[in-house]
């Protein structure tokens, strides 16, 4: 016994020297100053003292590890150790002047460094009294899809631990309330005589934009099986014959889209074009517009000239009929066909500039230690190598040869028609004329490549498709928007006009 005790007496006392001191040591490294040695981001730390939980009801003030670890017991050794570990190695083998900290603070990022077990410690209740109903109705969703891996609590709370500058959850009720753009409102649609590029004016607004002339003329749709990224949906390769059209310049901008949302949104304007031109608007063939979104669609970016992004294929093709209604013209989305032959713009490689998307590319090891010139792509598109991970003015680009900025990259576009994987191969045999894609189908062909993606998906014929289920999941609302996407922030679109007896061609009224 005595040999035991021996033993016993000096391992017990190390175990609880080693306890209290692990115990003191995750307590030292677990404050915010001892944080904040190595997260040199002062930015953080203002907008943490700028937030509801630095200076909260009950006095309480909530540490970083609160919210980026989660609680003990749950995890929380774990995740502190390979946090730890992380960092470490990003402070000592890394420049912290080159992080991109903007890109760091958007919701698909910061999912990743907080835990909804954190904020379920501090805020058990989810139904308080002082709850408003529209806050019942989303934590009751959250209740209800609680294990799905794409809803969080910051994707409505993302300003609860850092503040940020006009941060909206919640319907949106002040959205577009504000514009860019001049202030003189134009009386009258732009007049069209001739197959010319023009400048569309909105009546009633302050907004133009500005429509190329496309002309008609054959290409080969699709992609060859030797261009590299291709997709199995990009072919077979087919001959397509496309009439001449008026494509817009830019995407939609939110200038744009506002001046839609301004004269049809949920307080039921009438956007009927006589009344707008005379300044007496009547409920004659009004448009029902988009109701308030939730949250801030632009996600804090910017509005005026950048592309408006959020909304749904709906909300794009009600935007079309609205401005066709408006102006006296026929605008719509344009067809795929129409869309791959206006980008392609007379050429036949994977871009309508010069380049192998292989030289382009940066996604992968090999590609990103290579020393590929990338500075061609880059005066032609914005996508993921430029872009800092959000959408730009079209005025740091240059157009394609027939006038037409972005139409690779910034956002992706709506198009018209049904997306199925196999529609070129059901074309009939020969010579296509103005195809319009499949007659039914489930989702609709997006184009183009975004602020988001690599080189290599920004290729004239890389095919891709609305996925409106998934872009829909974390919308709290009951039911869903058929108005706004909650999941999708990469996708617009651009308008085409017909050249019809509308627009100067005689011909096609006879």
């Amino acid at each position: 016994m005595k040999k035991f005790l021996l033993w016993f007496t000096p391992g017990l006392i190390l175990g609880i020297v080693i306890v209290l001191g692990a115990g003191k040591a995750l307590d030292a490294t677990s404050t915010n100053d001892y944080c904040q040695s190595c997260h040199i981001h002062p930015a953080a730390d203002m907008s943490w003292k700028s937030s509801v939980h630095y200076e909260t009801n009950s006095g309480y003030r909530v540490a970083c590890v609160e919210c980026h670890l989660p609680p003990k017991g749950q995890g929380y050794l774990w995740a502190k150790g390979t946090t730890g570990l992380r960092d470490l190695w990003s402070y000592y083998t890394k420049d912290s002047a080159s992080f991109d900290w903007d890109e760091r603070g958007r919701l698909e990022v910061a999912r990743r460094h907080v835990y909804n077990s954190s904020c379920l410690k501090c805020h058990e209740n989810l139904f308080p009294p002082e709850l408003t109903k529209e806050g019942e109705d989303a934590h009751l969703y959250y209740t209800q899809q609680e294990e799905s891996p794409d809803l969080h609590c910051i994707n409505c709370h993302l300003n609860a631990g850092h503040y940020i500058e006009g941060y909206t959850h919640g319907s949106n009720v002040t959205f577009g309330s504000v514009s860019s753009a001049p202030k003189e409102v134009f009386k009258e649609a732009t007049t069209v005589t001739e197959f010319v590029n023009y400048t569309e004016n909105i009546p009633g607004s302050p907004v133009s934009f500005n429509m190329i002339a496309i002309p008609g003329g054959t290409f080969n749709m699709g992609s060859p099986d030797d261009e590299p990224f291709r997709r199995p949906d990009e072919g077979p390769v087919r001959e397509v014959e496309i009439s001449p059209f008026f494509m817009a310049e830019i995407e939609v901008t939110w200038d744009e889209y506002l001046a839609f949302y301004a004269q049809t949104s949920a307080e039921g304007r009438s956007t009927d074009t006589e009344g707008l031109r005379s300044g007496m608007a009547s409920d004659v063939d009004a448009i029902s517009g988009a109701t308030p979104p939730y949250g801030q669609p632009d996600q804090g970016w910017g509005m005026g000239q950048r592309p408006a992004i959020s909304f749904t294929f709906h909300a794009a093709e009600t935007y079309c009929r609205w401005l066709s209604q408006v102006t006296g013209k026929t605008y719509r989305l344009p067809t795929e066909a129409e869309w791959e032959y206006a980008c392609r713009a007379g050429s036949s490689g994977p871009y309508f500039f010069e380049g192998n998307p292989k030289k382009f590319e940066k996604s992968g090891l090999m590609a990103k230690l290579s020393k590929n010139d990338t500075s061609l792509i880059n005066t032609y598109v914005i996508y993921k190598e430029n872009s800092p991970s959000k959408t730009q003015t079209p005025d740091l680009v240059r157009p394609n040869p027939f006038g037409l900025k972005n139409m690779l990259g910034n956002v992706a576009e709506f198009c018209s028609d049904w997306y199925q994987a196999d529609a070129y191969s059901q074309y009939p045999e020969g010579l296509i004329r103005d195809p319009k894609g499949p007659e039914s189908g489930e989702e609709h062909v997006v184009r183009g490549g975004s602020f988001l993606n690599s080189a290599g998906l920004l290729r004239s014929a890389t095919r891709d498709y609305t996925r409106t289920e998934a872009w829909l999941r974390t919308d709290p609302q009951i039911p869903k928007s058929i108005w706004w996407y909650s999941d999708c922030f990469n996708v617009g679109f651009r308008v085409v006009c017909e050249f019809d007896e509308k627009t100067g061609n005689l011909s096609s009224s006879e």
